[in-house]
């Protein structure tokens, strides 16, 4: 029988994501400081908060990721305010970026724990954007709970020129590094033959 998997995330997006993959899940929103520390890499810290978040809800089973846009070696979290989604919309606009996904999947074995890990990077061009299509995609509120302050699912779609790597990376969840996670920590996958099954 399957590990009830808890998904650490109060994001729809990864659980539309997951919701793809066909596992069944329950949704425990982490409540963990996502502050970058002073110095601190963009991978070493999308992989510290991912784990942070599995380890800070319970269950036996528990699938956390964090999200992040980099440019330049800057972490764009999610913007302060409107003025600050414009600022980031400028620095994107022309240029490659880089989206890093942390992933950690928690299982509790007796008094240990397993913790599984990987970090996925997708690189991202943005198309030139003047003033006008900046104000306008502000103006629409999709950037403002964004990191990044862009959506590739939503209307921010229009301004990707081109997507290197994992699509649904750069959406919050890299569906097929999560699988491999899913299945090296024992949760059987709906495509996995049941066992013992001939071909």
């Amino acid at each position: 029988m399957a590990l009830r998997l808890v998904l650490a995330s109060q994001s729809p997006r990864r659980r539309e994501l997951l919701a793809q993959l066909g596992v069944p899940h329950e949704v425990l929103p982490a409540n963990t400081d996502e502050s970058v520390r002073p110095g601190e890499p963009a991978r070493e810290y999308v992989a510290r908060v991912a784990r942070e978040k599995a380890r800070a809800v319970p269950g036996e089973l528990v699938l956390a990721a964090d999200t992040a846009v980099v440019l330049g070696g800057e972490v764009l979290g999610k913007p302060r305010d409107a003025e600050d989604a414009r600022r980031m919309l400028a620095a994107l606009s022309g240029s490659a970026h880089e989206v890093l996904t942390g992933v950690c999947i928690r299982r509790l074995m007796g008094a240990d724990a397993l913790e599984l890990e990987a970090v996925v990077s997708t690189t991202v061009r943005f198309a030139p954007l003047d003033p006008a299509s900046i104000a306008w995609y502000v103006g629409t509120g999709e950037p403002l709970d964004k990191a990044g302050a862009y959506a590739i699912q939503g209307a921010g779609g229009a301004f990707v020129l081109a997507v290197q790597g994992s699509v649904s990376n750069v959406v919050g969840l890299p569906l097929a590094e999560t699988a491999e996670l899913l299945r090296r920590a024992g949760h059987p996958l709906p495509w996995d033959a049941p066992s013992g099954a001939g071909g």
